[in-house]
């Protein structure tokens, strides 16, 4: 009986990370994808333009 308790974690350790895989793979793209990307491209945008305008002071 020791090797099934010393299978069980790994086992279940799989089970978990194979399920966290499907729910990161299903979650990518559909319906919430361009509202995602979009708050992306916006954080990038103020991040850029922030930069710029830091970089303008200092000159």
């Amino acid at each position: 009986m020791d090797y099934v308790s010393a299978l069980v974690p790994p086992v279940v350790m799989a089970v978990f990370f194979i399920g966290v895989v499907r729910v990161i793979v299903k979650t990518q793209g559909g319906a919430a994808k361009a509202k995602e990307d979009a708050a992306v491209d916006a954080a990038l945008a103020r991040a850029e333009s922030a930069r710029k305008a830091s970089a303008r002071g200092d000159a």
